[in-house]
Order: structure tokens, then sequence, then C-alpha cells
């Protein structure tokens, strides 16, 4: 079981890094591009690194609903149906940005995806501001 939990997450991971790189590479191309009004850069910037992040949310979220759904053992969350994937994607954002409201649980292996997610995310959102900080740099004294 612990095996499953621990590659599934490794591969959860993955997937979220190469999206995230591949998603700054193609806003930054995109943005480089841009000669338009400064503003619209910044707001570009900022909207598409709030993109990847929603989608990165999803993509936990997805993986802790379908891990959870294929074998009952992986563990489960408490405080939310089993059937909801919305409330697993609310758990998801939760924990991926290191909010932790404490209101959901998990227990069972389930537990190393969801400490890996907030380590995750922790790295992420760090990565963004870094990006939004050149982004910013780079348009503001324009705007």
């Amino acid at each position: 079981m612990n095996f499953a939990v621990a590659g599934a997450t490794a591969v959860v991971v993955a997937l979220c890094v190469l999206l995230h790189y591949e998603g700054l590479t193609l806003l930054s191309r995109s943005l480089s591009r841009l000669h338009a009004h400064a503003r619209r850069g910044v707001l570009r910037g900022i909207f598409g690194v709030l993109l990847l992040h929603v989608l990165e949310i999803w993509v936990f979220g997805l993986a802790l609903f379908a891990l959870l759904l294929i074998d009952p053992r992986f563990g489960q969350i408490h405080g939310i149906p089993p059937e909801s994937i919305f409330d697993h994607v609310y758990f998801s954002a939760v924990t991926y940005s290191t909010v932790g409201f404490g209101d959901v649980i998990p227990t069972g292996p389930i537990r190393f995806l969801v400490g890996t997610e907030a380590l995750t995310g922790f790295v992420l959102i760090t990565w963004s501001a870094s990006f939004t900080y050149l982004v910013m740099e780079r348009y503001w004294k324009r705007a």
C-alpha cells in the first residue's frame, strides 16, 4: 500500500513540476512577444501564474480522489464525503497553499501524498513569486 501511494505521489509531483515549468516557459515567451501596454504584461503574468496553481491543485485533488476511490486501504480523509470531487479539490487547495485549516484530516498512507503536496505547493508558489518579481521588474517601471 505504502509503495503504491509513494509511486503515485512521485508521478503527481513530477507532473505538477513539469506543468509549472512548461507553463512558466510558455508565459515567459508570451510576455516577451507582448508589445502592448505594460499593465497587460503584469496582469497576464499574474493571471497566468494563478491559472497554473489552480491546475496543479486540481491535479493533486483528482489524484487524492482517484486513489481513495481505487482502494480504501490507501486511507481516508475525515471531514469530506468520499464521492465529492470538489471537496477533494478544496482539501487540495488548503494543503497546496499550506493554509491547513484543520477541518479535514487525512489518515492512512494517503498522508504521504498530502504532506508532499504541501511541500510541492510551497516550492511552486515560491517559484511563482520569483517569476512574478521578474515580470514586475520588467513592466512596473513602464506602467
